[in-house]
């Protein structure tokens, strides 16, 4: 045969071929994916996660399934699985995420790649399939958050009743313990005496909690820091077995202590996001207290705070200047800026705000928010 014509059945002989795979490869196979994984955790905690693949296809064909996650989602191994394949098959696909970042997170979609049985003519197509989000809750910070939660709410032991205007009464004296606290040494009835004594207080529990954030007059980093304190502040109280709530806004999330309401109020320090205005408080039940975080803390906010003492038991502003606030077991910093006007009048009428049923309490660069019961 001669070579030119042999070279030429060649050719067509392969281009057929090529183009019988080109045509079997052109109609993607039917492809289902579901993810299965918990609807809310924690940041800085792993979940399972499961990635369901069924697969349908009368003709032979390459078959590749990538499905990322959210940035702030990692997984010990990325899914990207696939194989030859014909006829319907299911994969389950098992690993554990990490969390690392507070938010609504939502999975970008999985993408179905696919080609011939040779791998030449390669196509692909994003997967239909039910959206999914899961709701990362700020951390908290452990145990030793109830230590900071009691000055806020009111100190000394728990009574009976419940919701009185001034939750902290004197009940008695008793000798000095290592550790009490020196606010609280009786001087004059220590030195009538001749032992070092301290007054012990009754404590009347709040009937609720509100915990409220000022959006406005910080970034991320305040934001961030808001929602991890305000997450450790709802959940001590829960401990206390006080309803809560909490709010950015005039609207707070349901009264309550119940799995609904928790999940509600850690929702909305979830989505936490910065602000350019300051926004109402929302009512404040009678009798319960109300915890503001502020960056800023500007007049119209602590004017609001003065307004919302008239039903509130006790009315705490706890501001943070962004970059000011230290987590627990974070290192003392150095700070090259001072903090912003507001809050260093806040410092100057922090007296005269205290006389009128609101304390305030700011956070200095070499603070953590464990020592505020200092």
């Amino acid at each position: 045969m001669n070579p030119v014509l042999a070279a030429l059945l060649y050719l067509g002989l392969v281009g057929l071929v090529a183009l019988g795979l080109w045509v079997l490869s052109r109609r993607p196979p039917a492809v289902t994916l579901t993810r299965t994984l918990p609807p809310a955790a924690f940041e800085g905690q792993s979940v399972p996660l499961t990635v369901t693949v069924r697969l349908h296809s009368r003709r032979p064909l390459r078959v590749r399934v990538t499905d990322p996650t959210p940035g702030a989602v990692v997984p010990d191994e990325p899914l990207a699985a696939g194989g030859l394949h014909l006829g319907e098959t299911t994969h389950d696909w098992h690993t554990q995420v990490r969390l690392n970042r507070r938010g609504a997170l939502t999975w970008p979609g999985a993408t179905l790649h696919w080609a011939d049985p040779l791998g030449l003519f390669w196509h692909q197509l994003p997967l239909p399939g039910p959206p999914t989000t899961l709701e990362v809750f700020p951390g908290t910070h452990g145990l030793r958050l109830p230590e900071v939660l009691r000055p806020l709410l009111s100190e000394g032991e728990l009574s009976r009743s419940l919701g009185l205007d001034d939750p902290i009464s004197l009940r008695g004296a008793r000798p000095y313990v290592p550790g009490d606290p020196p606010g609280r040494v009786h001087w004059r009835l220590s030195a009538r005496t001749g032992t070092l004594t301290v007054r012990e207080l009754e404590r009347t529990a709040a009937s609720s909690l509100t915990v409220f954030v000022d959006t406005s007059g910080g970034g991320e980093v305040f934001a961030d820091s808001a929602a991890r304190l305000g997450a450790s502040l709802v959940q001590a109280a829960l401990d206390l077995n006080l309803p809560v709530a909490v709010a950015t806004g005039p609207q707070a999330t349901p009264m309550g202590r119940d799995p609904g309401a928790l999940r509600a109020a850690l929702g909305v320090l979830a989505r936490l996001a910065p602000t350019r205005s300051v926004s109402a408080l929302p009512p404040v039940r009678a009798g319960g207290n109300l915890i503001i975080l502020s960056a800023g803390a500007a007049p119209e906010l602590v004017e609001q705070a003065l307004r919302a003492r008239a039903t509130a038991s006790r009315v705490s502003l706890v501001a943070i200047p962004e970059g000011f606030y230290l987590e627990p077991g974070e290192q003392p910093r150095r700070q090259w800026s001072a903090p912003p006007d507001t809050v260093r009048d806040l410092e100057q009428r922090a007296a005269a705000l205290a006389g009128l049923g609101v304390l305030v309490y700011v956070l200095r660069g070499n603070q953590s928010v464990l020592q505020l019961n200092a």
